[in-house]
């Protein structure tokens, strides 16, 4: 076996199983920026996030990744923008398989989340989606195809539902204690 794919499994393992049920942020923090490609100035990953291969995440500046969240980076990256807000549980995922395929090959793609996008409570995003800057993704939805920037969208699959004020001006900074 590849020593590359062993030292991941490691570090995938010891994170998901060990750390991100830590209390500290600080240590779920430092082993994070160790571990992930990038984790941006001011990024909040709370308890119980699950990470595949997190040499393909790529954190922007203030994001705030909620409780129980898995980033799926196994053969595609994932990169977000700045100020991104990603709800508990929210899956973001980048690889599959081809439903056609006699083999059942894999079949993925990146997932990028522009600045200033909102992704809600238990949404799943799925390989080879974009979500525009300022997009908002509500709760329980599965986004399939690339979103709009400013677009809201909602339901399975999800589809536009309106859209949100280009005026945004917030940076987020959400530190909640225990978390």
């Amino acid at each position: 076996m590849n020593p590359k794919i062993i030292v991941g499994s490691i570090l995938s393992y010891s994170y998901n199983q060990i750390i991100s049920s830590l209390p500290s942020r600080k240590i779920r923090t430092a082993y994070l920026k160790a571990y992930l490609a990038q984790v941006g100035t001011g990024t909040a990953i709370q308890m119980g996030c699950k990470f595949l291969n997190g040499r393909k995440v790529y954190l922007g500046d203030r994001n705030v990744i909620n409780f129980g969240c898995l980033l799926d980076g196994r053969h595609y990256k994932i990169q977000t923008g700045s100020d991104v807000s990603i709800g508990p549980e929210a899956s973001i995922l980048t690889l599959g398989h081809n439903p056609q395929s006699p083999d059942f090959a894999d079949q993925g793609g990146d997932v990028i989340i522009g600045d200033r996008a909102w992704i809600a409570y238990r949404v799943i995003i799925l390989p080879g989606v974009n979500i525009g800057e300022g997009a908002v993704v509500g709760a329980g939805s599965v986004v399939s195809r690339s979103v709009s920037p400013y677009s809201i969208v909602a339901g399975n699959p999800a589809k536009v539902i309106g859209e949100r004020s280009h005026n945004l001006t917030y940076q987020l900074n959400y530190f909640p204690w225990l978390l």
